[in-house]
């Protein structure tokens, strides 16, 4: 009907945001997906990329700014465990009729399992493990660079840069990974320094796919940080299972290219999701529109 609410799910990371558009029966309208929406990155840019998303479903599914008020939409985004920073979401003005926010994490684990209890590893631009038992939630990790997010792309790109001036300064020995990089940077460790005072957690992530890529190839630095990364996902999945969660699923940009390096005790306790985090999202915002017959 006209008067049912239409529903929006956002996921709002570090390196993109996707947005996905539905009608209350479930029929999807329209996709897109803008720029980072981390609330790291501060509120103005996280709900600049939101309302980009969103403007752009409205466009593919034939509508216009004039139905915002009729969309229960839940947020879900990178940065929302932090109580300031939640808070400072929720009290930040939104064109929709009704907004649920929450963490992107919170939003995957709905997305991948459902109504069934179960936990994530998420090895994106960032990482964090999260669960969902008997209506609770438990977080491992997900603190943030530059103090926690081990093992995700983001902490693979500082991690890399950090052994390309360990190399220039004797320390270890260059790998083909290494000297491209340097070289990448004009040879020139100011620059690499330079640049990284400024570098957001995407662009530290963008190194991760040559990483990746080396290391199955046998370059010793590119393997020696994938096992480290691997490590790292592995206690986070570690302590998920000692909680007792026994259904794990891998998401994220690298969860794909990390499964092969991750030791056995994880893997056993793997399933793939149902769905993506964007999905879990739709879920969320389908729960709160329910007591609304209708959206003004």
């Amino acid at each position: 009907m006209q008067s049912d609410p239409l529903l929006l799910g956002v996921d709002g990371g570090g390196t993109s945001c996707r947005a996905r558009l539905a009608a209350f029966s479930g029929q999807v309208l329209g996709e897109a997906t803008t720029g980072p929406a981390n609330l790291r990155l501060g509120i103005r840019q996280s709900f600049a990329a939101v309302t980009s998303a969103t403007l752009l479903c409205l466009q593919r599914a034939g509508l216009t700014r004039s139905h915002l008020p009729r969309i229960v939409a839940c947020l879900a985004l990178a940065g929302a465990s932090e109580p300031a920073q939640l808070a400072a979401a929720e009290a930040t003005r939104h064109p929709f009729g009704k907004a649920v926010i929450t963490t992107d994490a919170h939003a995957a684990c709905i997305g991948a399992h459902g109504e069934r209890d179960g936990g994530i590893v998420v090895v994106g631009t960032g990482s964090v493990g999260w669960a969902m038992l008997k209506g609770q939630s438990y977080r491992v990790g997900g603190w943030g660079l530059p103090l926690s997010d081990e093992g995700s792309g983001a902490w693979l790109g500082s991690e890399v840069l950090r052994r390309v001036l360990w190399a220039r300064d004797g320390r270890i020995a260059w790998t083909p990974l290494l000297r491209a990089l340097f070289i990448d940077f004009n040879s020139d460790p100011h620059a690499i320094v330079r640049w990284s005072q400024h570098a957001t957690p995407r662009d530290l992530g963008a190194f991760a796919p040559r990483i990746f890529e080396l290391a199955a190839r046998g370059d010793a630095a590119a393997v020696e940080l994938i096992q480290a990364a691997a490590f790292h996902i592995d206690a986070l999945a570690s302590r998920l299972i000692a909680v007792g969660v026994d259904r794990i699923a891998l998401v994220g940009g690298c969860a794909q290219s990390i499964k092969q390096w991750l030791g056995e005790s994880t893997t056993l306790h793997l399933v793939e999701p149902l769905g993506d985090a964007v999905q879990g999202a739709l879920r969320i915002a389908r729960s709160a529109a329910r007591p609304h017959a209708q959206v003004a």
